[in-house]
């Protein structure tokens, strides 16, 4: 088994509609990675091991969505120094705008870079922790440039319906 490089976390299986889509861009660039529920509010001493063993277990970022009151990315930031990419999971009755508020509000110093609300912040996110590897692997940035040029030659093709 590949030793992880990427942890996604949530605070709720509830969440897993959102940041599954973290995992499937994972999974489309080949990246290890390991997903799980860690949550801030109910699990606060597992989410703190999680944290703390990060970086000695060779994770080389977290990506974190929460909803609601969002602890778990900055929580999680606040016990490591591997980066902390926070995804706002929507909400029922604020849509999420209460949980970007949340994570994108941390305090100087204790940073957590924040995508945005729902399935595009956790692709986002996702693409974001490539391009960090992408750094230092050679093989994963030609993927990356590959999938960029996909997105380009996407948009070319567009056509607008006739007026």
């Amino acid at each position: 088994m590949t030793t992880p490089l990427v942890g996604v976390l949530m605070g709720s299986s509830s969440d897993w509609d959102t940041m599954q889509h973290a995992v499937q861009i994972l999974e489309q660039f080949a990246v290890a990675h390991e997903a799980r529920v860690v949550s801030a509010h109910r699990m606060p001493d597992d989410m703190f091991a999680y944290a703390e063993a990060a970086q000695g277990r060779g994770l080389r970022a977290l990506i974190a969505g929460a909803g609601g009151a969002a602890h778990l990315p900055g929580m999680l930031a606040a016990k490591t120094v591997v980066p902390v990419l926070g995804v706002p999971v929507a909400s029922r009755h604020l849509q999420g705008v209460d949980s970007l508020h949340s994570i994108v509000q941390m305090p100087k110093g204790v940073p957590v870079a924040t995508f945005a609300i729902g399935a595009a912040g956790a692709a986002n996110a996702a693409l974001f922790a490539v391009a960090m590897l992408a750094n230092g692997d050679a093989a994963l940035r030609a993927k990356l440039e590959a999938f960029r040029a996909s997105q380009t030659e996407a948009a070319r093709a567009m056509t607008l319906p006739p007026t």
